[in-house]
């Protein structure tokens, strides 16, 4: 992969999608490009980029798999489990006492599904754990990335990868699932219910949602993208975010020296205002 054609793949996916692929990425994106060669059964990178960019045909979907292949999507169930803690302790009774009854929860760049079932998982306990209170969620989860996305509509997991929930998590809301002897687990129905999988670009000018939010979780996304764009991406929520609702961000990422309509309630949590 040469340098020029690096850049000309780099420029197009910050452009695209917002992520900054510095020069030290270039292997990176060698190596996970290198199928894309073979599958096309292209002789080199120099006639991929000419695929890519010039070729009449199939360009559009070529695109979705070039961004399927670079983006990177590292998750797990209960990944930083204290913004999980805050939403049932702070941000729930919160929003029930202002009268809402139903809970729209946004899961922004949700990989392979884990953070949008676990926000599943820790509303039924909620409301298991709180009989009194009587409301219904929804949960809308985006990514980029189609091979995630569909991923996450299958909702097959690795044994493994349920060990460490809380105690009776997995046994309640999970199955097992044979696929040719390995060792898997399927979300329960109840579960895969309540949520709704989407394609998303957050570089998108508006994202058009049907619905006003009332929890975001944009965790470890903004963090591919430079401070401009992290800021605008911020402010295209705060327009589906109600006033009192929260942002819940990654434990890298931060909203410093940007005008935006929230206030820091928890480290990495916020709420409009």
């Amino acid at each position: 992969l040469e340098d020029t054609e690096f850049k000309k793949i780099a420029t197009f996916i910050e452009n695209k999608v917002g992520i900054k692929m510095p020069m030290s990425k270039k292997l990176m994106m060698q190596s996970r490009l290198q199928a894309r060669l073979k599958d096309l059964n292209l002789p080199s990178f120099e006639s991929y980029v000419d695929y890519v960019f010039t070729s009449e045909f199939n360009a559009e979907e070529e695109v979705i798999l070039l961004i399927d292949a670079i983006t990177t999507n590292l998750t797990h169930f209960y990944r930083e489990s204290n913004h999980f803690d805050y939403m049932t302790t702070h941000s729930i009774p919160a929003l029930l006492k202002t009268g809402s009854s139903h809970l729209n929860i946004w899961s922004a760049g949700c990989s392979s599904g884990e953070e949008a079932y676990t926000l599943s998982i820790v509303l039924e306990e909620y409301k298991n754990n709180n009989p009194d209170k009587s409301f219904d969620y929804s949960i809308f989860a985006t990514d980029i990335s189609t091979k995630v996305l569909q991923k996450a509509k299958e909702a097959i997991y690795s044994l493994d990868s349920v060990k460490k929930l809380p105690a009776g998590v997995a046994d309640k809301y999970f199955v097992p699932y044979n696929d040719f002897g390995k060792s898997l687990v399927k979300v329960k129905d109840e579960i895969f219910q309540k949520i709704r999988f989407e394609r998303l670009n957050l570089m998108e000018e508006d994202f058009c949602l049907e619905n006003t939010m009332h929890i975001i979780f944009c965790r470890n996304v903004l963090m591919y993208f430079d401070k401009t764009t992290q800021e605008r991406v911020i402010q295209k929520f705060m327009k589906y975010l109600l006033t009192g609702g929260y942002l819940f961000l990654g434990h890298s990422e931060t909203i410093y020296n940007m005008n935006l309509p929230l206030v820091e309630v928890a480290p990495t949590i916020f709420q409009k205002i």
